[in-house]
């Protein structure tokens, strides 16, 4: 695909600095961007390949002041990054767009209902009353459950395997391998030391705007829904069992674990490899440092947490430079214990 200048200006509503008419046809980032490609700057870091870069096109901020002369055409926004994000996400929605159909072979039950614009990819599986919204793309691979809903405009990538009974809403991106609505880890006690299996009767509810990393999984509720709320963004590798509820925009980072029943607020962060216990409640705003055990509820929104247990964030990074400091401080109080023996004797 090819754009011009004062076509990129029109989609991101910025203010063209050079000609109109300069032609990219992909994406390059600015300190390795070759002509016919368009980059953009919001780090201040990367100021010196402004001057240096190939690249045809670059997405600036409006305040940035130049030190030389630029080669480059610049389009200037309010804020390169989010303008840049904006402008990936309105290109991958038009090369989406352009998939559509059904290639072969498939399986689409004779009961499955698809909308306009769809798009299903080879070996993918549709069971019994499976509902695909308009403009959805199921793609080679992927299984969809009996009574499984999705969408509109969602994407359900390669491997993707969602059990009987989920509900996926619109706008979802959803990558390969991920799991949703498998069985959550529910086992009874016998007398005779032996585990029962407990059926897992609930379901997975994914909200509109979410996206499932790859190979992440989400088990179905015991009873009721395990729900991922609008605008959460849970990265790969994470795994969310049975009954969780995840809050609106909340961000879960790669390697995270959620146990059984556990309520995560909204706009929460967590960090990769964090792991929180099952059966609590984490406050809105939460921060969560990577590598964090979290094992009581956290009810004071806005609070940043640290270690194993967690604690507050502040105290956590004081109590690591202390420990830094141990061997020093251990060297000092055995030469006071030595001092105070040397003072003792003497009397």
């Amino acid at each position: 695909m090819t754009f011009s200048a004062a076509q990129i200006a029109q989609v991101i509503n910025g203010k063209v600095e050079g000609d109109q008419e300069s032609i990219v046809v992909s994406f390059g980032k600015i300190e390795e961007a070759k002509e016919g490609q368009l980059a953009f700057l919001a780090n201040p870091k990367y100021e010196d390949y402004l001057y240096t870069t190939s690249a045809s096109i670059i997405i600036i901020n409006e305040t940035l002041e130049l030190k030389k002369p630029v080669k480059s055409t610049l389009i200037r926004v309010p804020d390169a990054y989010a303008a840049f994000a904006g402008l990936l996400d309105a290109y991958q929605q038009m090369k989406s767009s352009m998939v559509t159909g059904i290639q072969e072979p498939v399986f689409i039950h004779s009961s499955a209902k698809t909308g306009n614009n769809v798009f299903i990819g080879a070996f993918a599986c549709l069971n019994e009353n499976v509902v695909v919204g308009d403009g959805s793309k199921i793609h080679s691979g992927a299984y969809l459950g009996n009574n499984v809903t999705i969408g509109q405009n969602t994407i359900i990538n390669a491997g993707v395997k969602i059990y009987h009974e989920c509900v996926i809403g619109s706008n979802v991106i959803i990558h390969a391998g991920a799991v949703i609505g498998s069985d959550g880890f529910g086992f009874a006690p016998m007398p005779d030391g032996t585990l029962k299996k407990v059926p897992q009767i609930g379901n997975v509810v994914i909200e509109d705007h979410v996206e499932i990393g790859a190979n992440s999984t989400i088990d179905r509720a015991t009873m009721g829904s395990t729900i991922i709320r609008k605008g959460a963004k849970i990265d790969n590798l994470v795994q969310i069992a049975h009954n969780v509820e995840v809050g609106n925009n909340t961000v879960i980072a790669a390697l995270a674990g959620i146990s059984g029943s556990t309520k995560i607020g909204k706009n929460v962060m967590i960090g990769g490899q964090a792991g929180l216990a099952g059966h609590i409640s984490v406050a809105d705003g939460t921060k969560i440092n990577g590598k964090s055990g979290v094992s009581k509820t956290v009810k004071t929104p806005n609070t940043a947490l640290d270690g194993n247990p967690a604690f507050d964030f502040t105290a956590s990074m004081k109590s690591k430079a202390v420990m830094r400091s141990l061997p020093q401080l251990e060297k000092r109080i055995k030469e006071l214990e030595d001092l105070v023996k040397s003072l003792s004797d003497k009397q």
